[in-house]
């Protein structure tokens, strides 16, 4: 399993990959996104705080390219999630998810996840509540905790109770989850307990390209086998969405070369 600082390293010396908002918010289009808080110090000692360390760990004090390239993928509609139930897993910031909210021809369910930790979970709930105006009225929103390879059971009431014809997701969407090669069982055995068991049923994986190749092929071979055929698509390294992005140094030059530090696929049940 690959160690979360030499994750971040080789990330950061090879592509100069994450984007180093500090205190400052990302705007994209109307919405106004910020990350978890970096890890400090417990008041009145050197220790750092235990609930900071949780959300470094998981890296949901980053803003990484493969978010940015799906909601460009989003925003122009390559990745169509019109009337769709859409679930997040692992969302950090929850660009994705948010910027499809805020579309004219929205999902008409989003649900967005990441890990039940408070510091993590506050900043989601805090993107969600912050940005609540620029949502389509014709899409309903839920922030919620959930730990990969759990029950989902929660997550699919949500999903029947917005539209009681079945209990899955139209969509999932994984953004840069895989660098965690000891993590694809867990975060495979929920891909496959949430997304709908149908022809049209889709998930969107993006990981970034300082994600070693054989990490990529392993949970593309082991969704194979348990039975969603994962196609990835090729990525131009040019921007081409239309809102206005802001913050982190961010413009059009270095979006268009975030956005080719990535890469992305489509999958689909093997026998639909």
């Amino acid at each position: 399993m690959l160690d979360t600082d030499d994750f971040l390293s080789d990330s950061a010396a090879l592509f100069g990959d994450t984007v180093p908002l500090d205190d400052e918010k990302i705007r994209y289009g109307p919405l106004v996104l910020s990350v978890a808080p970096k890890a400090s110090c417990a008041y009145g000692t050197n220790e750092p705080d235990q609930m900071t360390i949780q959300a470094n760990t998981l890296l949901a004090d980053h803003l990484f390219s493969p978010s940015l390239l799906l909601a460009e993928l989003i925003e122009r509609g390559t990745i169509d999630l019109s009337d769709k139930r859409m679930v997040e897993l692992g969302a950090g910031c929850a660009l994705p998810s948010l910027i499809a909210s805020t579309l004219s021809a929205p999902p008409s369910l989003a649900v967005i996840t990441d890990y039940p930790d408070d510091t993590i979970m506050s900043n989601l709930s805090a993107n969600v509540a912050r940005n609540q105006p620029h949502f389509n009225t014709a899409c309903t929103v839920h922030a919620r905790g959930y730990e990969w390879g759990q029950d989902v059971s929660s997550l699919l009431d949500i999903a029947s109770a917005h539209a009681p014809v079945d209990r899955g997701f139209d969509v999932v969407i994984m953004s840069d989850l895989l660098h965690f090669d000891g993590s694809h069982d867990v975060l495979l055995s929920s891909l496959l307990a949430l997304l709908r068991r149908a022809p049209a049923a889709r998930a969107y994986v993006a990981a970034g390209k300082y994600t070693a190749t054989r990490v990529c092929e392993h949970f593309v071979q082991e969704a194979g086998r348990a039975g969603i055929v994962l196609e990835e698509r090729a990525v131009e390294p040019v921007w081409r969405g239309r809102m206005e992005v802001r913050g982190g140094g961010l413009d059009k030059e270095q979006l268009g070369v975030r956005k080719g530090m990535s890469r992305w696929w489509v999958g689909r049940w093997v026998d639909s």
